[in-house]
Protein backbone atom coordinates (compact mmCIF):
# COMPACT_ATOMS: atom_id res chain seq x y z
CA UNK A 1 0.00 0.00 0.00
CA UNK A 2 1.92 3.36 -1.37
CA UNK A 3 1.13 6.32 0.45
CA UNK A 4 1.78 9.57 -1.38
CA UNK A 5 2.70 13.25 -1.02
CA UNK A 6 2.74 15.44 -4.10
CA UNK A 7 5.03 18.51 -3.74
CA UNK A 8 3.40 21.38 -4.74
CA UNK A 9 3.85 25.73 -4.77
CA UNK A 10 5.03 28.12 -7.80
CA UNK A 11 8.22 27.79 -9.81
CA UNK A 12 11.46 28.17 -7.93
CA UNK A 13 10.54 27.95 -4.38
CA UNK A 14 12.58 24.95 -3.71
CA UNK A 15 10.12 22.18 -4.47
CA UNK A 16 13.26 20.29 -5.99
CA UNK A 17 15.54 21.06 -3.72
CA UNK A 18 13.15 19.53 -1.03
CA UNK A 19 12.62 16.50 -3.09
CA UNK A 20 16.43 15.71 -3.36
CA UNK A 21 17.20 16.40 -0.04
CA UNK A 22 14.27 14.26 1.43
CA UNK A 23 15.54 11.37 -1.03
CA UNK A 24 19.59 12.20 -0.69
CA UNK A 25 19.55 11.82 -4.70
CA UNK A 26 19.60 14.28 -7.38
CA UNK A 27 16.78 12.51 -8.86
CA UNK A 28 15.20 16.32 -9.67
CA UNK A 29 16.37 18.64 -11.41
CA UNK A 30 17.70 21.72 -9.64
CA UNK A 31 17.36 25.00 -11.90
CA UNK A 32 16.85 28.94 -11.36
CA UNK A 33 14.46 28.88 -13.71
CA UNK A 34 10.63 27.98 -14.35
CA UNK A 35 9.65 24.55 -15.53
CA UNK A 36 12.80 22.76 -14.48
CA UNK A 37 10.88 20.28 -13.87
CA UNK A 38 8.48 18.94 -15.72
CA UNK A 39 7.96 14.97 -15.56
CA UNK A 40 7.25 14.27 -11.90
CA UNK A 41 10.49 12.77 -9.98
CA UNK A 42 8.98 9.74 -7.61
CA UNK A 43 10.68 8.91 -4.23
CA UNK A 44 10.73 6.69 -0.80
CA UNK A 45 11.26 8.00 1.96
CA UNK A 46 12.04 6.19 5.37
CA UNK A 47 10.17 7.40 8.00
CA UNK A 48 11.81 8.04 10.99
CA UNK A 49 10.74 6.09 14.21
CA UNK A 50 13.25 5.46 17.11
CA UNK A 51 10.76 2.58 18.42
CA UNK A 52 12.16 0.56 15.49
CA UNK A 53 15.55 0.86 17.16
CA UNK A 54 14.52 -0.47 20.40
CA UNK A 55 12.44 -3.11 19.10
CA UNK A 56 14.99 -4.53 17.34
CA UNK A 57 17.84 -4.34 19.75
CA UNK A 58 15.30 -6.18 22.21
CA UNK A 59 14.14 -9.03 19.35
CA UNK A 60 18.12 -9.03 18.99
CA UNK A 61 17.45 -8.33 14.73
CA UNK A 62 20.01 -8.88 12.10
CA UNK A 63 17.55 -6.33 10.12
CA UNK A 64 16.23 -3.31 10.34
CA UNK A 65 13.09 -1.96 7.69
CA UNK A 66 11.36 1.57 8.48
CA UNK A 67 8.26 1.91 7.28
CA UNK A 68 7.72 4.77 4.30
CA UNK A 69 5.66 7.20 2.34
CA UNK A 70 6.67 8.45 -1.50
CA UNK A 71 7.49 11.89 -2.38
CA UNK A 72 6.04 13.33 -5.76
CA UNK A 73 7.87 16.50 -7.10
CA UNK A 74 5.30 18.29 -9.10
CA UNK A 75 6.58 20.85 -11.70
CA UNK A 76 5.72 24.55 -10.67
CA UNK A 77 2.12 25.93 -11.42
CA UNK A 78 1.65 29.28 -12.23
CA UNK A 79 -1.61 31.56 -13.35
CA UNK A 80 -3.61 30.18 -15.98
CA UNK A 81 -2.64 27.18 -15.03
CA UNK A 82 -6.04 25.51 -15.17
CA UNK A 83 -6.76 26.89 -18.42
CA UNK A 84 -3.02 25.20 -19.56
CA UNK A 85 -0.57 27.58 -19.03
CA UNK A 86 2.66 26.81 -18.16
CA UNK A 87 2.01 22.99 -19.44
CA UNK A 88 -1.08 23.10 -16.49
CA UNK A 89 -3.04 20.63 -17.05
CA UNK A 90 -0.41 17.90 -17.28
CA UNK A 91 0.81 19.11 -13.85
CA UNK A 92 -2.59 19.04 -12.53
CA UNK A 93 -3.46 15.88 -13.53
CA UNK A 94 -0.12 15.04 -11.71
CA UNK A 95 -1.58 16.43 -8.30
CA UNK A 96 -4.82 14.29 -8.96
CA UNK A 97 -2.64 11.26 -8.71
CA UNK A 98 -1.63 11.87 -4.86
CA UNK A 99 -2.86 11.27 -1.54
CA UNK A 100 -1.85 14.86 -0.03
CA UNK A 101 -0.68 18.14 -0.72
CA UNK A 102 2.61 19.31 0.56
CA UNK A 103 3.02 23.29 -0.43
CA UNK A 104 6.32 24.80 -0.37
CA UNK A 105 6.18 28.58 0.10
CA UNK A 106 9.08 30.91 -0.05
CA UNK A 107 9.52 32.74 3.15
CA UNK A 108 13.18 34.16 2.22
CA UNK A 109 14.59 37.47 0.40
CA UNK A 110 16.85 37.78 -2.06
CA UNK A 111 17.48 38.05 -5.83
CA UNK A 112 20.04 35.15 -6.08
CA UNK A 113 16.76 33.14 -6.61
CA UNK A 114 14.40 34.14 -9.02
CA UNK A 115 10.75 34.66 -7.74
CA UNK A 116 8.20 34.59 -10.86
CA UNK A 117 6.52 37.65 -9.24
CA UNK A 118 9.16 39.54 -8.28
CA UNK A 119 9.24 39.28 -4.58
CA UNK A 120 8.05 36.38 -2.11
CA UNK A 121 4.69 37.20 -0.97
CA UNK A 122 3.00 33.73 0.60
CA UNK A 123 -0.27 34.76 0.90
CA UNK A 124 -0.21 35.99 -2.83
CA UNK A 125 1.94 32.67 -3.65
CA UNK A 126 -0.69 30.51 -1.87
CA UNK A 127 -3.75 32.10 -3.58
CA UNK A 128 -2.06 31.70 -7.04
CA UNK A 129 -1.94 27.76 -6.39
CA UNK A 130 -5.23 27.21 -4.68
CA UNK A 131 -6.62 29.05 -7.26
CA UNK A 132 -5.98 27.08 -9.78
CA UNK A 133 -6.48 24.27 -8.48
CA UNK A 134 -10.16 25.18 -7.45
CA UNK A 135 -10.68 25.98 -10.89
CA UNK A 136 -10.05 23.24 -12.18
CA UNK A 137 -12.07 21.30 -9.22
CA UNK A 138 -14.84 23.68 -10.62
CA UNK A 139 -14.96 23.17 -14.34
CA UNK A 140 -14.51 19.47 -13.41
CA UNK A 141 -17.63 19.21 -11.28
CA UNK A 142 -19.90 21.83 -13.77
CA UNK A 143 -18.88 19.41 -16.37
CA UNK A 144 -20.27 16.73 -14.55
CA UNK A 145 -23.48 18.03 -12.75
CA UNK A 146 -25.74 18.17 -15.34
CA UNK A 147 -24.98 13.84 -16.10
CA UNK A 148 -25.76 13.52 -12.24
CA UNK A 149 -28.90 15.59 -12.21
CA UNK A 150 -30.54 13.80 -15.11
CA UNK A 151 -29.41 10.54 -13.08
CA UNK A 152 -31.45 11.62 -9.90
CA UNK A 153 -34.53 12.71 -11.79
CA UNK A 154 -34.84 9.10 -13.32
CA UNK A 155 -34.84 7.51 -10.11
CA UNK A 156 -31.42 6.36 -9.73
CA UNK A 157 -31.03 5.09 -6.43
CA UNK A 158 -28.53 7.72 -4.26
CA UNK A 159 -28.32 9.83 -7.38
CA UNK A 160 -30.38 12.56 -5.08
CA UNK A 161 -27.89 12.29 -2.33
CA UNK A 162 -24.92 12.58 -4.49
CA UNK A 163 -26.21 15.57 -6.63
CA UNK A 164 -27.44 17.32 -3.31
CA UNK A 165 -23.11 16.76 -2.14
CA UNK A 166 -21.91 17.78 -5.49
CA UNK A 167 -23.97 21.40 -5.14
CA UNK A 168 -22.72 22.04 -1.69
CA UNK A 169 -18.96 21.52 -3.23
CA UNK A 170 -19.61 23.61 -6.08
CA UNK A 171 -21.29 26.33 -4.16
CA UNK A 172 -17.91 26.60 -1.55
CA UNK A 173 -15.92 26.40 -4.72
CA UNK A 174 -17.71 29.47 -6.23
CA UNK A 175 -17.27 30.70 -3.04
CA UNK A 176 -13.30 30.43 -3.29
CA UNK A 177 -13.35 27.59 -0.94
CA UNK A 178 -11.69 24.29 -1.59
CA UNK A 179 -13.17 21.21 -1.37
CA UNK A 180 -11.97 19.85 1.32
CA UNK A 181 -13.75 23.14 3.51
CA UNK A 182 -16.84 21.31 2.95
CA UNK A 183 -18.42 19.15 5.54
CA UNK A 184 -19.01 15.28 4.36
CA UNK A 185 -21.09 12.93 5.89
CA UNK A 186 -19.87 9.53 6.61
CA UNK A 187 -22.26 7.94 4.32
CA UNK A 188 -21.05 10.68 1.61
CA UNK A 189 -17.47 9.77 1.61
CA UNK A 190 -16.99 7.42 -0.62
CA UNK A 191 -18.79 9.44 -3.44
CA UNK A 192 -16.73 12.75 -2.36
CA UNK A 193 -13.53 10.77 -2.79
CA UNK A 194 -15.19 9.26 -6.45
CA UNK A 195 -15.40 13.14 -7.28
CA UNK A 196 -11.35 13.33 -7.38
CA UNK A 197 -10.87 17.00 -6.43
CA UNK A 198 -7.70 18.52 -6.43
CA UNK A 199 -8.53 20.51 -3.07
CA UNK A 200 -10.14 17.54 -1.60
CA UNK A 201 -6.79 16.56 -0.63
CA UNK A 202 -5.14 17.35 2.90
CA UNK A 203 -2.71 20.32 2.93
CA UNK A 204 0.96 20.87 4.77
CA UNK A 205 2.46 24.03 4.18
CA UNK A 206 6.30 24.07 4.59
CA UNK A 207 7.86 27.54 4.94
CA UNK A 208 11.39 27.34 2.86
CA UNK A 209 13.47 29.87 4.58
CA UNK A 210 17.34 30.56 4.71
CA UNK A 211 19.16 29.47 7.42
CA UNK A 212 18.78 32.94 9.30
CA UNK A 213 15.24 32.08 9.34
CA UNK A 214 14.89 28.56 11.06
CA UNK A 215 13.85 30.29 14.00
CA UNK A 216 11.25 32.39 12.26
CA UNK A 217 10.68 35.76 10.29
CA UNK A 218 8.20 38.38 8.96
CA UNK A 219 7.72 35.84 5.99
CA UNK A 220 7.18 32.54 8.36
CA UNK A 221 4.59 34.77 10.68
CA UNK A 222 2.27 35.22 7.87
CA UNK A 223 2.53 32.08 6.47
CA UNK A 224 1.94 30.42 9.50
CA UNK A 225 -0.91 32.33 9.87
CA UNK A 226 -2.20 31.49 6.71
CA UNK A 227 -1.92 27.87 7.55
CA UNK A 228 -4.06 28.16 10.97
CA UNK A 229 -6.66 30.43 8.92
CA UNK A 230 -7.12 27.46 6.98
CA UNK A 231 -6.70 24.50 10.44
CA UNK A 232 -3.56 23.35 8.00
CA UNK A 233 -0.17 22.39 9.73
CA UNK A 234 3.45 24.44 8.56
CA UNK A 235 6.72 23.33 8.82
CA UNK A 236 9.90 25.74 8.42
CA UNK A 237 12.69 23.68 6.35
CA UNK A 238 15.88 25.19 5.10
CA UNK A 239 15.75 22.93 1.53
CA UNK A 240 19.56 24.48 0.89
CA UNK A 241 20.92 23.55 4.51
CA UNK A 242 19.01 19.73 4.35
CA UNK A 243 20.19 18.96 0.90
CA UNK A 244 23.70 19.88 1.89
CA UNK A 245 22.78 17.29 5.34
CA UNK A 246 21.82 14.76 3.26
CA UNK A 247 25.14 14.87 1.17
CA UNK A 248 27.21 14.03 4.52
CA UNK A 249 27.37 10.56 5.18
CA UNK A 250 28.81 10.45 8.19
CA UNK A 251 26.49 10.27 11.04
CA UNK A 252 28.66 11.85 13.86
CA UNK A 253 29.73 14.51 11.00
CA UNK A 254 26.17 15.33 10.22
CA UNK A 255 25.09 15.77 14.24
CA UNK A 256 27.75 18.25 14.38
CA UNK A 257 26.00 19.99 11.15
CA UNK A 258 23.12 20.32 13.33
CA UNK A 259 24.66 20.90 16.37
CA UNK A 260 26.12 23.98 14.91
CA UNK A 261 22.51 25.64 14.01
CA UNK A 262 21.55 24.78 17.49
CA UNK A 263 19.32 21.56 15.68
CA UNK A 264 18.50 17.95 17.53
CA UNK A 265 17.20 16.28 14.24
CA UNK A 266 17.22 17.24 10.65
CA UNK A 267 13.83 19.55 9.54
CA UNK A 268 12.96 16.60 7.56
CA UNK A 269 11.84 14.60 10.13
CA UNK A 270 9.83 16.60 10.97
CA UNK A 271 8.07 17.02 7.37
CA UNK A 272 7.78 13.16 7.32
CA UNK A 273 5.99 12.89 10.38
CA UNK A 274 3.66 15.79 9.76
CA UNK A 275 3.45 14.04 6.26
CA UNK A 276 2.50 10.61 7.84
CA UNK A 277 -0.33 12.59 10.13
CA UNK A 278 -1.13 14.73 7.67
CA UNK A 279 -2.70 10.99 5.93
CA UNK A 280 -3.66 9.86 9.50
CA UNK A 281 -1.50 7.24 9.00
CA UNK A 282 0.01 4.98 12.61
CA UNK A 283 2.24 2.08 12.58
CA UNK A 284 2.33 -1.00 13.43
CA UNK A 285 5.30 -3.33 14.05
CA UNK A 286 6.78 -6.89 13.11
CA UNK A 287 9.65 -8.04 15.57
CA UNK A 288 11.94 -10.98 15.53
CA UNK A 289 15.51 -12.07 15.27
CA UNK A 290 15.25 -12.27 11.48
CA UNK A 291 13.77 -8.93 11.05
CA UNK A 292 11.77 -5.71 12.64
CA UNK A 293 9.85 -4.04 10.36
CA UNK A 294 7.63 -0.82 10.69
CA UNK A 295 4.28 -1.39 8.69
CA UNK A 296 1.84 1.46 7.53
CA UNK A 297 -1.82 1.64 7.69
CA UNK A 298 -4.38 4.04 7.78
CA UNK A 299 -5.88 4.74 11.47
CA UNK A 300 -9.33 2.69 12.03
CA UNK A 301 -7.23 -0.39 9.91
CA UNK A 302 -8.97 -3.87 10.81
CA UNK A 303 -6.21 -6.84 11.83
CA UNK A 304 -6.99 -8.73 8.61
CA UNK A 305 -6.55 -6.02 6.65
CA UNK A 306 -3.54 -4.38 8.45
CA UNK A 307 -2.42 -8.35 7.58
CA UNK A 308 -3.46 -7.79 3.93
CA UNK A 309 -0.79 -5.36 4.01
CA UNK A 310 2.52 -7.87 4.49
CA UNK A 311 1.20 -10.73 2.34
CA UNK A 312 -2.41 -11.00 1.38
CA UNK A 313 -2.18 -14.69 2.21
CA UNK A 314 -1.90 -13.59 5.65
CA UNK A 315 -5.57 -11.90 5.16
CA UNK A 316 -6.78 -14.64 3.26
CA UNK A 317 -5.34 -17.46 5.88
CA UNK A 318 -6.06 -15.15 8.81
CA UNK A 319 -6.60 -17.28 12.71
CA UNK A 320 -5.18 -14.27 14.91
CA UNK A 321 -3.22 -11.62 15.39
CA UNK A 322 -0.92 -11.91 18.72
CA UNK A 323 -0.21 -8.64 19.88
CA UNK A 324 1.34 -6.35 22.49
CA UNK A 325 1.06 -2.72 22.85
CA UNK A 326 5.29 -1.00 22.25
CA UNK A 327 5.24 0.21 25.72
CA UNK A 328 4.76 -3.29 27.06
CA UNK A 329 6.44 -4.76 25.04
CA UNK A 330 9.96 -2.70 25.79
CA UNK A 331 8.93 -2.88 29.84
CA UNK A 332 8.57 -6.26 29.64
CA UNK A 333 11.62 -6.86 27.91
CA UNK A 334 10.94 -8.09 24.70
CA UNK A 335 8.44 -10.95 23.66
CA UNK A 336 8.76 -13.29 25.78
CA UNK A 337 8.57 -10.85 28.92
CA UNK A 338 5.48 -9.71 28.06
CA UNK A 339 3.79 -12.88 27.28
CA UNK A 340 5.54 -14.31 31.22
CA UNK A 341 3.50 -10.88 32.56
CA UNK A 342 0.26 -11.53 30.27
CA UNK A 343 0.71 -7.85 28.12
CA UNK A 344 0.03 -11.04 24.96
CA UNK A 345 -3.41 -10.23 23.72
CA UNK A 346 -4.88 -12.65 21.36
CA UNK A 347 -6.83 -11.09 18.38
CA UNK A 348 -9.07 -11.54 15.94
CA UNK A 349 -10.20 -10.12 12.50
CA UNK A 350 -12.11 -6.89 13.97
CA UNK A 351 -9.62 -5.93 15.97
CA UNK A 352 -8.57 -2.11 15.49
CA UNK A 353 -5.11 -1.68 15.42
CA UNK A 354 -3.01 0.78 17.22
CA UNK A 355 -0.13 2.80 16.35
CA UNK A 356 2.87 0.97 18.21
CA UNK A 357 1.13 -2.48 18.48
CA UNK A 358 4.00 -5.46 18.18
CA UNK A 359 1.62 -8.25 16.31
CA UNK A 360 2.56 -11.62 15.20
CA UNK A 361 0.19 -12.84 12.70
CA UNK A 362 -0.99 -16.62 12.72
CA UNK A 363 -2.43 -17.91 9.25
CA UNK A 364 -3.54 -20.52 7.57
CA UNK A 365 -3.55 -20.95 3.42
Amino acid sequence: MGFRCGIVGLPNVGKSTLFNALTSTSAALVANYPFATIEPNLGRVPVPDPRLDTLAALAKSAKITPTQLDFVDIAGLVKGASQGEGLGNKFLAHIREVDAIVHVLRCFAGDQVTHVSGAPDPEADAATVDTELMLADLESLERRIDAMVKLARGGDRGAKARVALAERVLAALRAGQPARAVAVAEAERGFFKELQLLTARPVLYVLNVDEAGLEGNALTARAEALARSQGAQSVRICAAFEMELAEIADPDERQAFLAELGLEEPGLNRLIRAGYALLDLITFFTAGPTESRAWTVKRGTQAVDAAGTIHTDFARGFIRAETVAYADYVACGGEQGAKDLGKYRLEGKDYVVQDGDVIYFRFNV
